[in-house]
């Protein structure tokens, strides 16, 4: 395996509408790794790289986060080896996301969002959704691309 220093990816999610109708988790003073964070509002990316794996992210308006890592589609999946992830939630309905990747560019992203309102309603936002009900792993979602040499300027 070759060995490479890794990228830095920063993202920036706007929500619009009336935001005190959304389940906002509120601030932890402690933001740590956290499974199962989709199942409420939350900002993910799908990340891959040169070959067949992938990254899952997700990063909630509390500062919680979580990285996967995938041998294929939803396969393999055990804890990313990512490095001091961030997710801040914003006022204005901004959420800013910063990550070291341990992936080899260029990379090919699926951006998404999984938000929840306080009736219990769920909506699932993806960069392109293919057939089907919504599969934020799916091949269809890996739309956007950012070239190896736009890596360092980019963010």
């Amino acid at each position: 395996m070759t060995r490479f220093a890794p990228q830095l990816l920063g993202l920036r999610y706007f929500v619009f509408g009336p935001l005190d109708q959304l389940v906002l988790p509120p601030a932890t003073e402690a933001p740590a790794r956290r499974d199962e964070l989709w199942k409420s509002t939350c900002f993910e990316a799908f990340v891959r790289g040169e070959g067949e794996g992938y990254l899952e992210l997700n990063f909630a308006p509390s500062g919680d986060w979580a990285a996967y890592s995938f041998t294929g589609y939803r396969e393999g999946m055990a804890d990313a080896p990512v490095t001091s992830p961030r997710g801040t939630w914003m006022s204005g309905g901004v959420m800013a996301a910063e990550v070291e990747l341990p992936l080899q560019g260029p990379w090919q992203l699926a951006i998404t969002a999984v938000i929840e309102e306080r009736d219990g309603t769920k909506s699932y936002w993806s960069s392109e959704h293919g057939p089907g009900k919504p599969d934020f792993h799916a091949e269809a979602g890996f739309v956007v691309e950012l070239p190896a040499q736009a890596q360092a300027s980019a963010f």
